[in-house]
């Protein structure tokens, strides 16, 4: 694999590991100290493999560079600098920070503070978006750009927040206990969203490199059954919420054709499907059944599960899909679900009414930059035969484009209203 292809996928399967060990070594006040040796261990790996090659485990490589680095900022100021209260003496004497270190950075223990860093992330004094934008950067591994993609904002307006949130965190103090059953259930809906936000961005996201990355869904996956194997994550919602993930992964394979062009759903060569995935997610989706709790996960994976048992979208059983999107419209409201809930109309009902149901949508405006708000509208417009609108329509989406498979997939949609 080609280093820059390493270091992009590195980045950001082991950023957030790697910051959940060192805030475990540093605390939570020294944030900052902790992204810092994340940032230098990948400086160094870029300057060393340009010389000498990626090596075999790149994972462990990068570790180890980072317990180094926070061993040397520990022995340096540990003096002048207070580091993890709870880890006390241990930090302070040299006969004990190497073990304590070592212990930290420990594979076994680390899944812990990955799960300890999303939940402090999710602080009650912080705003709920503010929360979500903490775990997406701090735990995915998710840029400025990104953030300011899946929450329809502007770059500066997530930096701003950024920046106050991660100084109120570290003013905090304490790292989150995660053994804290009360404090867990009131912060597990932000990090439940925050896993969602991240599988979201992998399946159909801003990259300008690409609208799909499989990496990204992975980590959603392995970071969500993380938080559902633990006693107190185990929820309803955690459930429902993996079988979402993986009913909707079972798509990617057929997401991009062969050239690397983006499939509709009504193009995707259904053969092509990870059946275990489906399997595995159907399974997910029953086990999520336990319990009274009915969550915007549970009513997703539904919407999930019913387009899994069509073999062919003509098969597509859309009475329910749209049942199911009214129940979603009053569980969790917002522009993109009724987005999608108007294009499910038009699949049922015809492309006037579900022209009508995108008109009927409150705060519409949000949808402005969204590029596939657009293309709905265009390919609404095209089934009406109305090739002119429907043509300004895909240019509009087309200026917002955030990648080439996006550019390419609507400029083959402005041709067909030309022909």
């Amino acid at each position: 694999m080609h280093r820059s292809a390493v270091s992009d996928h590195l980045f950001r399967h082991e950023s957030g590991r790697m910051v959940a060990a060192l805030t475990r070594v540093f605390g939570l006040h020294n944030l900052a100290l902790a992204e810092d040796v994340v940032q230098d261990a990948f400086c160094r790996a870029l300057e060393v493999w340009k010389l000498r090659g990626v090596p075999e485990n790149p994972s462990a490589w990068l570790m180890k560079t980072a317990k180094n680095r926070a061993l040397d900022v520990l022995r340096r100021e540990r003096t002048a600098r207070t580091f993890a209260p709870d880890l006390g003496r241990l930090l302070q004497t040299e006969w004990t920070v190497a073990n304590a270190v070592e212990e930290i950075f420990d594979p076994i223990g680390i899944p812990d503070d990955q799960l300890r860093l999303m939940f402090s992330c999710c602080h009650p004094r912080l705003p709920d978006t503010a929360q979500v934008m903490l775990v997406l950067q701090l735990a995915g591994g998710f840029g400025v750009q990104e953030i300011a993609s899946a929450f329809v904002s502007s770059r500066a307006a997530v930096e701003k927040r950024l920046t106050r949130a991660k100084k109120s965190l570290a003013e905090s103090g304490v790292l989150f206990d995660i053994a804290d059953a009360a404090d867990f259930a009131r912060r597990l809906p932000a990090v439940q969203r925050a896993l969602y936000l991240i599988f979201s961005e992998g399946y159909h996201g801003a990259s300008p490199r690409s609208v799909v990355r499989g990496d990204l869904c992975r980590e959603a996956i392995r970071l969500t059954r993380l938080l559902a194997e633990h006693a107190l994550g185990d929820a309803p919602s955690t459930r429902a919420l993996c079988a979402l993930m993986y009913l909707d992964a079972a798509r990617l394979p057929s997401r991009l054709d062969a050239s690397g062009e983006l499939n509709s759903l009504f193009d995707q060569d259904r053969t092509r499907w990870d059946r275990d995935m489906i399997v595995a997610g159907r399974d997910w989706l029953e086990r999520s059944a336990f319990g009274s709790e009915i969550s915007r996960y549970h009513v997703e994976a539904g919407i999930a599960a019913v387009h899994a048992a069509a073999s062919r979208f003509e098969d597509t059983d859309w009475n329910a899909i749209v049942a199911l999107y009214d129940t979603l419209t009053s569980i969790a409201p917002s522009p993109v679900i009724a987005l999608n809930r108007a294009i499910a109309v038009a699949q049922l009902r015809g492309p006037q009414l579900g022209l009508e149901a995108i008109d009927a949508i409150d705060d519409r405006d949000r949808l402005e930059r969204y590029p596939f708000y657009h293309a709905a509208r265009g390919e609404l417009e095209r089934r009406r035969g109305r090739g002119a609108v429907a043509r300004a329509h895909f240019e509009a989406a087309l200026a917002l484009a955030r990648n080439l498979s996006e550019r390419r997939f609507l400029e083959k949609r402005i041709a067909e209203c030309e022909r």
